[in-house]
């Protein structure tokens, strides 16, 4: 399977812009990709103005990456700032096949440093989502600091994707993880970052990577303003590798219970 790791900055909250910036960043890999993968938060940044930029599952966002999947036959990741008819708000992962099935999985850790954390609703959906002959888990920013959250309990999935608007401050710890999530789970790690200066003046570097299951750099986007990269990755060399090295068999059994 190719994966193409789609790095941009992101115009504060203007959706359209944003939406016509990845039109034209995507449109490209029509033919030589299986799946794109965006920043979080990819048609709005990390704005607090949640309330005001929110959308359903059935609205613009949603119905325009439906289109493009379609169209371009390959599928698309990220995340956006979503409410559910209740009018609960999330930071809402996405994975839209060309098939047209959409899985949405919610950002569960919300940054306490942040007002996220007091206007989101975090999320529950624990899920892995079945793709041209891959199993593969959605996770937003925050929280690939969470290692029991994303923990690959029986090899359930193959591919960890996380979606972020991760700061500069902090990319050295963004680097790490990724790769540490990577050899703890025995699966490839995608994580797309940001790039640019957002709304609250923060920086960001970009720093997105494809890792594999030994914490190997793949591909690298470095801390270029916009890039878009391509790679495949082998489900007959991973599953070699976990017959050969099987460290799953003696990770630890637990559950995770909701207070």
């Amino acid at each position: 399977m190719n994966i193409s790791i789609v790095q941009s900055g992101i115009a504060w909250e203007d959706k359209e812009k944003n939406l016509q910036n990845y039109h034209r960043l995507l449109s490209p890999l029509q033919g030589k990709t299986d799946l794109a993968v965006l920043p979080e938060t990819f048609t709005t940044g990390f704005s607090m103005r949640i309330p005001h930029l929110a959308e359903t599952d059935t609205g613009h966002t949603v119905q325009t990456l439906l289109q493009w999947a379609n169209e371009w036959g390959f599928a698309i990741a990220g995340s956006f700032l979503a409410k559910n008819p209740d009018e609960k708000l999330f930071n809402r992962g996405f994975f839209i096949t060309p098939e047209g099935e959409t899985r949405f999985s919610d950002k569960r850790h919300l940054f306490c440093l942040s007002e996220e954390s007091e206007r989101l609703t975090p999320g529950k959906n624990y899920s892995i989502i079945p793709y041209r002959g891959w199993n593969i888990r959605l996770i937003v920013c925050y929280d690939l600091r969470f290692p029991v959250w994303i923990r690959n309990r029986n090899e359930e999935y193959d591919l960890l994707l996380c979606v972020a608007n991760w700061p500069q401050a902090r990319i050295n710890v963004w680097d790490i993880l990724l790769k540490a999530r990577a050899i703890e789970n025995g699966c490839y790690v995608c994580g797309v970052n940001r790039t640019g200066i957002d709304g609250n003046n923060i920086p960001h570097q970009g720093n997105s990577v494809l890792v594999d299951y030994k914490g190997n750099c793949m591909l690298d986007a470095g801390q270029n303003p916009e890039a878009v990269l391509t790679q495949g990755i082998c489900k007959e060399e991973l599953d070699d590798f976990r017959r050969r090295f099987p460290a799953g068999k003696d990770a630890d059994p637990f559950k995770i219970i909701e207070n």
